[in-house]
């Protein structure tokens, strides 16, 4: 009869929302959590387990290199079916839904995903489960199981705590509808935190949305604690206040895609190419012709969209900026190459054909690679989580464009903050394409000019994102801030043992 004691490896539970955003930093915390000898599963769909799957096997064949798996245990990946709810075949993560209807029948299906998560939790009994926000009821069924639940959202501290604010005291309810540029001041938080009425989610015109949050942050609250992507030098104050003023746990083991061994195919569903586009082995080589600090990156993430005049002036900044770039396109929103006709200004195929100034890539970017390449100077965000501490963490300055969700804090965090960005004016929270206000191609180019320009405040904020990115780096190292929090809970799990029969 085996004793469930410190002889065996810790097991832990990784359970991801539905979308590449979430599921990435899971898989690559779970590696980091396998490379200290615990064992992982990570519970999830057919389709998004092809999205992490060449993640996994990474994180296994370093176990296996580094000792074999009865010393760093391998992490396995528990596939279920997604619930069937009458959604098309294939339809199973946040980038395929292409309707409100659709969306619908997705969320019921993630309300469906208890039964397999009670069942794994009954057959294994993981030491804990670090489960997405987004699952809200995973705190309930977790403690219903004695299993310590550990809340993961993948979002800064900072945008956290301003979220946290909002649903503990609705600061937007004061202000008038029909005053969208209006202050809003979000109480509570240990810095002046003023938004824009316009860049904030409001509650009487998305109820459903409101109540989703207050239950997630009500969730939170009563689980064991939060684990996050990111680290202590990047926002001490809001581990202090998330600490002392909140009353939550929680533990920095960021930035988490620097567990990632292999950057070109990071997040690249696992068919042909590696998920891959074919333009990005060319824009790489195009990359090592460029001077040091001469190109701007330009990505908006999977979910981002965006209409033809924006996409216009966007073009239209890139060309006035004289600076070379390389734009990610299609997850952004500006479709194939038959409809980019309808947005491109005159000259910038022309401009792109000839390959001196500029590339364009149609499909999934090795971002981790590009954005850590010497040619690159600067980068044009929407400002989602992942792709903001992957540019801190490769030492790069942001141009911000957030859209929806929370990017406008993370904005704030970026530019008011650590004062390593400049935003372009977003002001539309998640409004519909054609209501939203086009920015003009002149301000675009001033603010790539505000990062990468010969000025001293750009070559102060360059200076702030180079030691940003040092003090990233040397978190994640042995003594590091977010390697010594990562040891901290592993011991206090292994503590809460009691031995018990398995």
């Amino acid at each position: 009869m085996a004793i469930k004691g410190e002889h065996q490896p810790l097991h832990i539970l990784f359970f991801p929302f539905l979308a590449p955003g979430h599921l990435i930093p899971t898989a690559d915390m779970a590696a980091l959590f396998a490379a200290r000898g615990v064992k992982c599963s990570i519970l999830t769909t057919p389709l998004n387990a092809a999205v992490i799957r060449s993640a996994v096997d990474r994180a296994n064949d370093a176990s296996a290199a580094s000792g074999g798996a009865e010393r760093v245990p391998a992490i396995d990946i528990a596939v279920v079916p997604f619930p069937d709810v009458g959604l098309p075949p294939g339809v199973e993560s946040g980038p395929a839904l292409s309707s409100e209807a659709d969306r619908e029948k997705f969320f019921r299906g993630i309300q469906l995903l208890r039964e397999p998560f009670d069942r794994f939790l009954t057959e294994h009994r993981p030491d804990a489960v670090v489960s997405d926000s987004f699952f809200d009821w995973s705190a309930d069924a977790a403690a219903e199981h004695g299993v310590p639940r550990l809340a993961f959202l993948g979002s800064s501290m900072f945008a956290r705590a301003c979220g946290s604010s909002m649903v503990r005291h609705n600061p937007v309810e004061a202000v008038p509808e029909d005053e969208p540029d209006a202050p809003v001041v979000l109480p509570g938080l240990p810095h002046r935190v003023e938004m824009r009425r316009s860049q904030m989610m409001d509650p009487k015109k998305r109820p459903d949305q409101w109540a989703f949050f207050q239950r997630i942050n009500a969730a939170d609250d009563r689980s064991y604690g939060e684990v996050f992507n990111s680290f202590h030098d990047l926002e001490p104050d809001y581990l202090e206040h998330y600490e002392t003023v909140l009353g939550r746990r929680a533990w920095l083991v960021g930035p988490v895609a620097l567990a990632s061994k292999e950057l070109a195919t990071r997040g690249a569903a696992d068919k042909g190419n590696n998920g891959l586009s074919p333009d990005a082995d060319g824009c790489l080589r195009w990359l090592d012709a460029r001077p040091a600090g001469s190109v701007v990156y330009v990505s908006f993430g999977t979910l981002s969209h965006f209409s033809p005049p924006e996409l216009r002036e966007l073009a239209r900044g890139l060309d006035m900026s004289g600076k070379n770039f390389v734009w990610v396109v299609g997850g952004g929103g500006a479709g194939t190459e038959e409809s980019e006709s309808e947005w491109m200004p005159d000259g910038f195929a022309d401009l792109l054909a000839r390959g001196e100034r500029g590339v364009i890539i149609r499909g999934w970017a090795p971002q981790m690679l590009i954005l850590n390449h010497a040619a690159v100077g600067g980068f044009v965000t929407h400002c989602g989580w992942n792709s903001t501490l992957e540019a801190v963490s490769a030492g790069v300055p942001m141009v911000t464009w957030p859209r929806y969700a929370d990017q406008f804090y993370n904005e704030k965090l970026v530019v008011e903050l650590l004062e390593v960005g400049v935003g372009v004016g977003s002001t539309d929270y998640a409004s519909k394409l054609e209501a939203r206000r086009v920015i003009g191609g002149e301000v675009v180019a001033e603010a790539i000019g505000k990062v990468m320009g010969d000025g001293e405040e750009a070559e102060a904020t360059r200076e702030r994102a180079r030691v940003l990115g040092e003090k990233a780096r040397r978190a994640v190292e042995k003594g590091g801030s977010s390697y010594d929090d990562l040891g901290r809970l592993m011991d206090e799990l292994m503590a809460r043992r009691s031995p018990v029969n398995v």
